[in-house]
């Protein structure tokens, strides 16, 4: 039996922490401090499950197949898209996770999950795109891809950005293979980017679909599918706070799910931004999940010792 078990949710702007220089070898180094984090936690008796996120690495992709399609290769769908980045998102990780725990002496081995997300045809989501991909545009820029066909909206005062439907994750495909890896002593990396977002078709076969699945919402989903005693989101912030980016700001240590649901109520947290990590944790939390955790990359190990980032508890 795993007795401590964490799903650790990191975030796709924190493999690309420098807009301008998204080059691989800065991911490179992104993801390899990423990891000792994670190894930290796991030298502390926790067993990690990570997922991540690939909002930029979607927008990369989308870009690089629009260009392409003017020299007349094919288009990519969105599913394979997110596919493709799960590969090699995972990759990158699985490496720096092996190379970070043989450099401690920990003989463990990593493996990625291509995960496919179940969710509904019918889903509103569709007719309303939300979800924020790629990088960010000027509201000119904006405006010339709108009229060429895009949904775009503007992203919590950082800029315009290229939006796709964001439907609600049902159930995880590949759940009983996850669960199979963890309980070997795998550390296991899943639902990148939220999933690959897929419905079953009139015949009951799987079909993958024009979406992005917001991966705070799947990772609180499988959190709560494996029966984790806590769910971390690992964000570009050490605290979630009130007010942000005002002299009014005021940074949170811990929230009740009434203090949470009442601060979501006022409107305190950007839907491109924060929202929908406080109501994943929200979601976990409610549901019969014991607590948890949102901070930076650099402070996990310190949240979980209490020292830093914002709690989130029952009560």
């Amino acid at each position: 039996m795993i007795e401590k078990l964490a799903i650790v949710a990191v975030g796709g702007n924190s493999l690309i922490q420098d807009p301008t220089d998204p080059r691989i070898e800065r991911q490179w180094q992104a993801v390899h401090q990423t990891s000792r984090h994670i190894v930290d936690m796991i030298m502390d008796g926790w067993h990690v499950v990570v997922t991540h996120g690939n909002g930029p690495q979607v927008g990369y992709n989308l870009r690089r197949a629009e260009i392409a399609a003017k020299e007349g290769l094919h288009e990519l769908p969105m599913d394979i898209i997110v596919a493709s980045t799960q590969g090699s998102i995972g990759y990158m990780l699985q490496q720096a996770l092996d190379s970070e725990l043989r450099r401690r002496g920990v003989n463990r081995t990593c493996a990625t999950v291509v995960t496919q997300m179940i969710v509904a045809a019918d889903d509103p989501a569709f007719q309303n795109p939300t979800k924020p991909v790629g990088g960010f545009m000027t509201q000119q820029e904006a405006e010339r891809y709108q009229a060429a066909g895009w949904d775009v909206m503007e992203d919590a005062g950082r800029g315009w950005r290229r939006v796709v439907a964001s439907p609600i994750p049902r159930a995880v495909h590949e759940i009983n293979a996850i669960q199979a890896l963890m309980l070997g002593g795998y550390v296991v990396i899943a639902c990148g980017g939220g999933g690959i977002p897929v419905i079953r078709d009139e015949t009951g076969m799987l079909r993958g679909v024009y979406a992005v699945i917001d991966k705070d919402r799947a990772s609180s989903l499988l959190a709560l599918t494996l029966r984790a005693d806590l769910f971390v989101i690992s964000t570009a912030v050490e605290k979630v706070a009130l007010n942000f980016n005002t002299p009014e700001q005021v940074d949170l240590d811990q929230m009740t799910l009434a203090e949470a649901r009442r601060y979501i109520d006022e409107g305190h947290f950007a839907q491109g931004s924060m929202l929908p990590k406080v109501s994943a944790v929200v979601d976990f939390v409610q549901n019969g999940g014991p607590q948890a955790v949102i901070t930076d990359p650099q402070n996990l190990t310190r949240a979980l010792r209490g020292e830093t980032g914002t709690r989130i508890l029952p009560a």
